[in-house]
């Protein structure tokens, strides 16, 4: 339970404007949506909160709840806007920040949120932090152990350095002598991963030998914001999990050409115990039965001859037939003021900054194009698009 916000906005009832600005410390936004309840978004109760409150209040009983908050969650800024999308999101903009860090989606009842309310049965919201331009989709391989998936990986590394990334999964297991922290793993204790876990930040994840090991959302999410395609090397289980997720990926499985030929290579590499090759061989029959046969995989690449199993792999993921670049266009970050406004054009968010030159009355305007939007939470939302429309200028294309 609390207190009624300082500030209602109320877009459905057309009372009020679509966007409001409040920049006073502990001044919130309160949006409805349909009809039934209002989110409040804006500072905490706590003055430590490390990130932008979030109180729901039903509309019908002026009951307050206090969801779980899922996903990325921004840090506070002294000012923010916060407008309607549609019926599953809201879109907050911070103020005084960079577009790096200014776009956030607050998700109230898309499928992602949904299946969490029922999972907990309890209130869920979800944050999402929007991201100028696209990344292409992270690419899954998997295969049994000895198949050449990782002298395929390794060749795909050594060709385009710039264009592919690693995601570092995490552990709790103790880090070895020379282990980096960030660089090799992400150590973590068991109870901290664990809730993760159960807050959807993880991929996959795994037991082995009594420690657990996954991947999370976010590491994958680094990766594309360096502007690289993450390579994630799983097992078929792991992959299968990962299928299951929010993450839109390419599933590739590489399969040797016969059981007789993977068990010649493994025996031929003479670093493991007679012991050890027969339980790989036998992990290798049933990941073999599932990777050919799940329809967890888009592709099946047979690793009979290596050079021409790559070409095959640099075909699917679209790089035999034009050499691309691995220069990401640079742009100036486009800075959201303290004092600024929004409001809803179709598709389209305009965002007015206020008056540069006061003698030519020129007013700082920008449009955010959000038509192309793909992902979401918990991991990140792509594709925003955005341009200047400057009245002396005429408008440029900043995307």
């Amino acid at each position: 339970m609390g207190e009624a916000p300082a500030f209602v906005v109320d877009d459905l009832n057309g009372n009020v404007p679509n966007g409001l600005h409040l920049n006073s410390k502990g001044c919130e936004t309160a949006i409805s949506v349909a009809c039934s309840k209002t989110y409040v978004i804006g500072a905490s109760e706590n003055e430590s909160e490390s990130t932008i409150g979030i109180r729901i209040l039903y509309k019908s009983t002026n009951e307050w709840v206090i969801p779980v908050v899922l996903g990325t969650k921004p840090k506070p800024s002294k000012s923010h806007s916060a407008i309607i999308l549609d019926e599953d999101r809201i879109l907050v903009i911070k103020g005084n920040t960079t577009s790096d860090d200014s776009f956030w989606f607050l998700e109230v009842n898309t499928a992602f949120v949904k299946e969490q309310k029922m999972r907990l049965g309890t209130e869920v919201v979800a944050w999402s932090k929007g991201i100028i331009g696209e990344a292409e989709k992270p690419v899954v391989i998997s295969g049994p152990s000895g198949v050449g998936k990782g002298t395929l990986i390794s060749k795909l590394m050594e060709e385009f350095p710039s264009m592919f990334g690693f995601s570092v999964s995490h552990t709790t297991r103790a880090p070895r002598n020379n282990e980096q922290n960030g660089v090799h793993y992400h150590f973590t204790e068991l109870s901290v991963m664990e809730k993760d876990i159960k807050d959807v930040k993880f991929l996959e994840f795994a037991a082995v030998h009594g420690n657990l090991y996954g991947t999370s959302i976010e590491a994958v999410e680094v990766v594309a914001d360096k502007g690289k395609r993450c390579i994630l090397d799983i097992d078929v289980q792991g992959a299968r999990s990962v299928r299951d997720s929010s993450l839109e990926a390419i599933f590739i499985f590489i399969s040797p050409p016969s059981f007789e030929e993977l068990e010649k290579r493994l025996r031929a590499r003479g670093t493991e115990s007679q012991e050890q090759i027969e339980k790989r061989l036998q992990n290798a029959k049933a990941e073999l039965e599932q990777g050919n046969s799940s329809g967890v995989f888009d592709h099946i690449l047979v690793n009979d001859d290596l050079e021409t199993c790559y070409e095959e792999l640099k075909k699917v993921l679209g790089l035999n037939d034009a050499v691309r670049s691995t220069q990401k266009s640079v742009i100036d970050l486009v800075h959201v003021p303290l004092e600024h406004t929004v409001s809803k054009i179709n598709q389209k968010i305009l965002i007015n900054c206020g008056i540069v030159d006061r003698e030519q009355l020129t007013i700082n305007k920008f449009l955010l194009d959000f038509a192309s939007v793909k992902g979401g939470a918990p991991g990140r939302t792509r594709g925003l698009n955005i341009y200047s429309l400057n009245g002396m200028i005429g408008a440029q294309n900043l995307s």
